[in-house]
């Protein structure tokens, strides 16, 4: 018997405490939606893709435009960010203009969101961030 505690730390009955990240599952359990889409396991409307990351559009769109931005390195969210992966985060961070000019809308702007734990939305737990545009957006967000 094992016991969570919301932070994807675990207990054990000898009070040892483990980490069991999602990043952990992909090879040995259960796979996210967006390593399957990174394996081409199901289709996505890919509109950028490097060997770095991969952007699609967002199958549940919250704007007119709504495209998800992930790298292919596996990241949990920002609280697993590590020193070595502000490579991957910088570059992510360089392409958002790139594909919101390819979007057509840089010109009358958008929103970036990274969501981080269940609390702020994160409901896929490999980092992304939202790039959302082609309406007003509200202040503050819900």
């Amino acid at each position: 018997m094992v016991w969570r505690d919301g932070h994807g730390l675990f207990t054990d009955l000898h009070g040892q405490r483990f980490a069991c990240y999602p990043f952990q599952r992909r090879k040995r359990l259960l796979p996210t939606i967006f390593s399957k889409i990174i394996d081409r396991e199901i289709p996505a409307d890919i509109v950028y893709e490097d060997d770095v990351c991969i952007a699609f559009r967002d199958v549940n769109p919250q704007a007119p435009v709504h495209i998800l931005l992930i790298p292919k390195r596996e990241i949990v969210s920002l609280n697993d960010l590590k020193a070595d992966d502000a490579g991957v985060m910088g570059h992510l961070m360089v392409k958002v203009p790139e594909i919101a000019s390819k979007a057509g809308i840089s010109e009358e702007g958008y929103r970036i969101v990274v969501n981080t734990g269940e609390n702020a939305g994160q409901s896929v737990f490999h980092i992304h961030i939202h790039i959302l545009g082609g309406r007003k957006m509200e202040w503050p967000p819900g």
